[in-house]
């Protein structure tokens, strides 16, 4: 920068440090206006108390922006977090140069200079938190579908050495592999020996989820545990036989309530069906 400019940078440094008080509290107004509803004023007003004298160190000569980058980066992760959009995340920073140009518009000339600089600063600082807001909402995605996905793939027991896993929804490749780990993992806690995939929640079964259901009951198979494959409706069994997909040896139902009486069956336990609707369970002697 130029001596004349120098000058022209030092006045919006003491101009900030000298109204550093009316500025910040029009900034505030300011940002509280543009966020509306979305986040609370208090919150808002001390994230942006601990960003102004970042921001006043920052533009000192020699000045380090490391602070500033970091509390800004704070500040759009926490507007993420409260739903407020990147746009208006941004609007609050730009919002920093209406309250400065408010003190400063009866001034000199050269002081005018000076905020034209300071004004492109705010813009690179305000594109630098729509970056950061896009990064850490992006975050909170992936997050928030890693626990959907661990909670859509659960493992029940059904019974003494019988564990059962309801499919719903589609069937991926990561998906599966998490059905997979959690699958493996439940028959190493309990030491069952048989377990039932339940797919009456999948929308349709094509090569792709045939070839991942495959691998699982593989995979269970290795670790020494029968799997039978439930929830075949009329539709699926159809598109099944037409594509040619072949289970094998593979034990398929066409209920979660059929599935359970074959392990059941397949594990020692008599089931006998008395007058009436009654189930009678008792397990055979050795």
């Amino acid at each position: 920068m130029t001596l004349h400019g120098d000058a022209d940078r030092l006045r919006i440094e003491v101009l900030l440090q000298e109204q550093s008080e009316p500025i910040l509290k029009r900034w505030i107004d300011l940002a509280s206006v543009t966020v509306g509803g979305h986040a609370d004023r208090a919150l808002l007003a001390g994230r942006l108390r601990e960003i102004y004298p970042a921001l006043c160190r920052s533009l000192e000569k020699d000045g380090d922006v490391s602070d500033l980058r970091g509390l800004l980066a704070e500040l759009s992760r926490g507007q993420a977090r409260e739903g407020v959009n990147p746009s208006d995340t941004a609007t609050v920073v730009f919002s920093l140069k209406e309250a400065v140009y408010e003190i400063i518009e009866a001034a000199d000339g050269a002081t005018l200079r000076g905020y034209i600089w300071f004004s492109k600063f705010v813009d690179d600082l305000g594109l630098y938190t729509f970056e950061t807001y896009v990064s850490a909402r992006e975050k909170i995605i992936v997050d928030q579908a890693e626990q959907l996905l661990d909670l859509s793939t659960p493992v029940v027991k059904l019974w003494e050495g019988i564990l059962a896993v309801p499919l719903v929804g589609t069937l991926d490749s990561a998906r599966t592999q998490v059905v997979m780990e959690k699958l493996l993992e439940g028959l190493v806690e309990t030491g069952a020996e048989h377990a039932v995939i339940d797919i009456t929640g999948v929308p349709a079964v094509d090569t792709e989820v045939a070839q991942h259901l495959l691998k699982t009951v593989m995979a269970a198979r290795l670790m020494g545990a029968e799997c039978v494959i439930s929830g075949i409706r009329p539709q699926i069994a159809q598109t099944i036989v037409a594509l040619g997909i072949e289970f094998g040896d593979i034990v398929t139902k066409s209920s979660l309530a059929d599935a359970l009486a074959h392990t059941l069956r397949r594990s020692g336990v008599q089931i006998t069906r008395t007058a009436g609707t009654r189930v009678v369970v008792g397990t055979e002697r050795a």
